[in-house]
């Protein structure tokens, strides 16, 4: 995999993108945006596990099921939720407008929203400014500025995959989110578009496990949103057979997948809302899985170690409390414990560091924990990043 300098969603081939300022956030500021392909797409997306559901989940969960789409509309300010059947009508006419500037069926269209819940769509705007939306290969930048909300820069990447079977075929994607963010099934909105061509059942699964590993590891404060939602399209413009299940080349696209997903999550998590530093926690030697993703989930997500993170207050109580807490198998007497690689407890008892050596390592931009179970062979890692008080002045002040 080889990443492309200014990379973002239309990088691969057949994609083109734009963004308007059509009023829904502070004026001047993009807020309208559409990814296009030049042909039809297999599609696949993952959303929200909030039983409250957005009316754009809605809407892309029950189009996609066809798996095929070849647009994506999306816009902040308001996040259509708990609108109900108002809601649905005004994220139908959201395609309907997009459809009819793009010339293609409404069903072939995406929805995605972000912002305040409890508030209409203002398809008045929308449908005012939809043509306003100048589409181009370099417009992907724009639409990864037109989703932001609380983000302070976008979230952009393209890599490119190579394969003698294969040849290159080049996955894009743009993220945001920097609060509300506690994932399951996906989180927040990304956009995901390659020119591979792939068999669709495949594309889901590709879709699933990269997620797994990257955008269901971050958390930032706990809270799942009604509008989580990652989409993917793939035109097959790169002209390589069809990826099929088992081969060669689904490795080396899921491989490439899971790259793209992990550097977005990770730039979603060091961009916490108040977020100064970003937490990175890896545990091995679990007996599980699932009990060395929920373990460090736990210790990523837990106020007290946010805080102490924060304050560079080596506190490592916290995150053993943590772990203690998660539902994870653990023997106490087994727990190794190192940030930065230096090593805190051993056996699960204290062992003698450096304070002053701590603290300064965990002043850095990013803040490396390591638990050790000494169970297992299995591990994971999860981001999250410290709390402070700019978190707090944020989330109050979100809708004044």
């Amino acid at each position: 995999m080889k990443s492309i300098p200014g990379g973002t969603v239309t990088s691969p081939k057949g994609y083109v993108a734009g963004a308007t300022s059509a009023g829904l956030k502070t004026r001047g500021r993009l807020d309208l945006g559409i990814l296009y392909s030049e042909v039809p797409c297999v599609a696949a997306g993952l959303f929200t596990t909030n039983r409250v559901k957005a009316a754009p989940v809605i809407w892309c969960q029950k189009h996609i099921a066809a798996r095929m789409a070849r647009a994506i509309v999306a816009n902040a300010g308001c996040a259509n939720a708990c609108t109900g059947e108002r809601g649905f009508e005004d994220a139908a006419a959201m395609a309907n407008l997009a459809a009819e500037r793009l010339g293609i069926a409404p069903q072939e269209v995406l929805v995605a929203s972000t912002g305040v819940i409890g508030e209409r769509l203002p398809i008045g705007l929308i449908g005012a400014n939809m043509e306003k939306v100048a589409l181009s290969q370099e417009g992907g930048h724009a639409l990864a500025q037109a989703i932001m909300t609380t983000d302070t820069y976008p979230k952009e990447i393209a890599v490119a995959a190579e394969g003698s079977e294969l040849g290159e075929i080049i996955i894009g994607g743009i993220a945001k989110g920097a609060g509300m963010i506690h994932p399951n099934l996906a989180t927040l909105l990304c956009f995901l578009a390659t020119d591979a061509a792939i068999d669709a059942h495949l594309l889901e699964k590709a879709l699933r496990e990269a997620v797994d590993l990257s955008f269901n590891m971050i958390t930032i404060d706990g809270d799942t949103s009604p509008n989580d939602a990652v989409l993917i399209l793939a035109n097959g413009l790169a002209g390589n057979k069809t990826i099929e299940e088992g081969t060669k080349e689904a490795e080396t696209f899921q491989a490439a997948l899971t790259e793209v997903c992990t550097y977005l999550a990770r730039r979603i998590a060091s961009e916490g809302e108040g977020a100064t530093r970003l937490i990175e926690v890896t545990v091995d030697g679990a007996l599980t899985l699932a009990d060395a993703r929920l373990a460090a989930r736990t210790i990523a997500g837990s106020p007290l170690v946010k805080a102490a993170v924060h304050g560079c207050d080596p506190n490592w109580g916290r995150i053993i409390a943590a772990l203690g807490r998660s539902g994870a198998e653990i023997d106490e007497s087994r727990i190794d414990l190192f940030l930065n690689n230096i090593r805190l407890v051993v056996g699960g008892l204290p062992h003698p560091f450096d304070r002053d050596k701590v603290r300064v390592a965990m002043g850095g931009a990013e803040v490396p924990l390591r638990v050790c179970l000494n169970l297992g062979d299995c591990a994971a890692t999860a981001w999250g990043c410290d709390l402070s008080a700019e978190y707090v002045t944020i989330n109050s002040e979100y809708t004044t």
